[in-house]
């Protein structure tokens, strides 16, 4: 009997997808990741369900869309009914999950898994219950082992705030954490079956870290959308964030706060983007982005090097990929939640023992990992899950030259304070994208400007060809399929009528 596979699958906060060779750059410093993608399968064009955090984990943990599982905005527990991917494992694996969670509580070992490894105290205020407001984070007793003290008050706790880990010496850092400790999870299991999860925080906010200064902000290599605001056509929210990061000269914190949610606390806000609006200030973040790159590059490479030493890494499938990407100000824009490629498009690795890697052109969705892997693993594939196996695309040598994607976003948070600003607003409207085969994109809207971007001709998005007559019929062709893919999926938002010959004056920003 053939001896199951192992699965390593890890994922970053807000990592895009051009920070690695297999993806072009070719200044970072990402050594393991490079020699990972050298062995792998690589997506070329790996696509998100939802720029923003807690939809898009939601969509890789359950292999459902965001409006499925019900996690459609940020900080929305995860319902108990919903299965996880370790609820579909064969029996005999041994399921743990490592890093930050953001499905519901952070501290508390989720029902199908085994053992829970947590490092995050952030969202205490929105899924700790009462009786578990004494339960730290793995990570925050890690720190007090080491003689460091909490400094912030959250829920009658003192706990160690974001910018304050960001800041510690390398060794101490969340990523250099869950490097240890999956290596020492790797190295006590040798003997059986296992799956983990591991979700490092880096390269997301606080732009800061130890390796601030590993990269010369002036050498950074720029696009050309590099402090260029959003076409004068774009959606409304893709303006207003620009205008935002703009007028953040003065304030920025109220800036943040504004663009980011009010959930962000006045003295963290800060360190979620540039402290004004110059090249200097996006170049310093920029740099300091790459630096968190590279750090969670080195803790990645702990973990493979983990799996080598055991002698495990020829039965254990590896996967890397990321929760969403980050502008780095192009358009105008620091970190997610448009969908311009910067924000929607992420890396894609997977590593099969006995597998010979290549690259995969065409457009992958992440609505299809779930399947992909219990395949792999020779775990029955449930038919509630709504995305499709590609394991036949990676034996067979075939593309996804054929295959559109779609991605959703339903609004930001469910945190939000009233009045409303016109930019918290308009970021609460549901937009609905779709990537063609053909390498066109259309973002619809009820209620803000809609977009068509030929992404084949125009990659920086740069063109808003929804108005242009002659591209009417296209438009027609992709919203009727966004439309399909709404009544297969069971999708209710509300996208513009369009109609033959007038359709692209509807949700023209007036």
């Amino acid at each position: 009997m053939t001896e199951p596979f192992n699965l390593l699958y890890i994922f970053t906060d807000q990592q895009r997808a051009d920070t690695m060779a297999a993806y072009g750059n070719d200044w970072i410093e990402t050594p393991n990741l490079d020699r990972l993608a050298d062995e792998s399968f690589v997506f070329e064009n790996c696509y998100v369900s939802s720029p923003i955090c807690t939809p898009s984990r939601s969509t890789q943990m359950t292999g459902l869309w965001p409006h499925t599982n019900g996690c459609v905005k940020n900080n929305i527990p995860l319902p108990q009914e919903i299965d996880t991917v370790a609820d579909h494992l064969p029996d005999g694996y041994h399921k743990a999950y490592y890093g930050k969670w953001h499905l519901g509580n952070e501290v508390i070992k989720r029902r199908g898994w085994d053992e829970w490894h947590s490092i995050e105290d952030q969202y205490r205020i929105w899924h700790t219950s009462e009786e578990h407001d004494s339960v730290l984070s793995d990570y925050h007793h890690y720190l007090v082992a080491q003689g460091y003290e909490p400094d912030k008050e959250s829920r009658g706790k003192q706990v160690f705030p974001r910018p304050f880990t960001a800041a510690l010496p390398e060794k101490h850092t969340k990523a250099a954490y869950l490097g240890r400790e999956v290596s020492r999870f790797i190295g006590e299991n040798t003997s059986r079956p296992w799956t983990l999860y591991v979700n490092l925080l880096e390269p997301h906010p606080p732009y800061d870290g130890p390796l601030n200064d590993m990269y010369e902000p002036d050498s950074l290599p720029q696009s050309p959308v590099f402090m260029q605001d959003p076409p004068e056509d774009a959606a409304q929210m893709h303006y207003l964030m620009a205008q935002a990061q703009k007028e953040s000269l003065d304030s920025a914190s109220e800036a943040f706060a504004s663009t980011f949610g009010r959930d962000v606390p006045p003295e963290e806000a800060a360190s979620e983007g540039p402290a004004g609006y110059g090249e200097a200030e996006f170049r310093q973040v920029q740099a300091c982005y790459y630096g968190l790159v590279t750090l969670m590059d080195r803790a990645v490479g702990k973990m493979l090097g983990a799996l080598e030493e055991t002698g495990q890494a020829g039965r254990t499938i590896v996967v890397f990929t990321s929760e969403h990407g980050d502008q780095m100000g192009e358009h105008n824009i620091f970190q997610k939640i448009v969908m311009y490629e910067q924000s929607v498009r992420v890396p894609m690795l997977v590593r099969v023992p006995g597998m010979q890697g290549r690259r995969i052109t065409g457009r992958y969705s992440h609505i299809d990992t779930v399947p992909t892997l219990l395949e792999l693993l020779g775990a029955d594939v449930p038919g509630e899950l709504q995305g499709t196996s590609r394991a036949g695309t990676l034996r067979s040598g075939d593309t996804l030259d054929s295959n559109d994607v779609v991605i959703t976003w339903n609004g930001r948070s469910i945190d939000q304070k009233f009045p409303l600003n016109e930019l918290e607003r308009m970021r609460e409207i549901p937009h609905r994208c779709i990537i063609t085969a053909d390498g066109w994109k259309l973002n619809l809207a009820v209620g803000d400007a809609c977009e068509l971007y030929d992404l084949n001709s125009d990659p920086y998005e740069q063109r808003n060809l929804y108005a242009d007559p002659e591209q009417s019929d296209r438009v027609l062709s992709m919203a009727r399929k966004i439309r399909q893919w709404q009544i297969e999926t069971g999708d209710t938002a509300l996208i513009p009528d369009v109609y033959p010959g007038a359709g692209y004056v509807a949700g023209m920003r007036g």
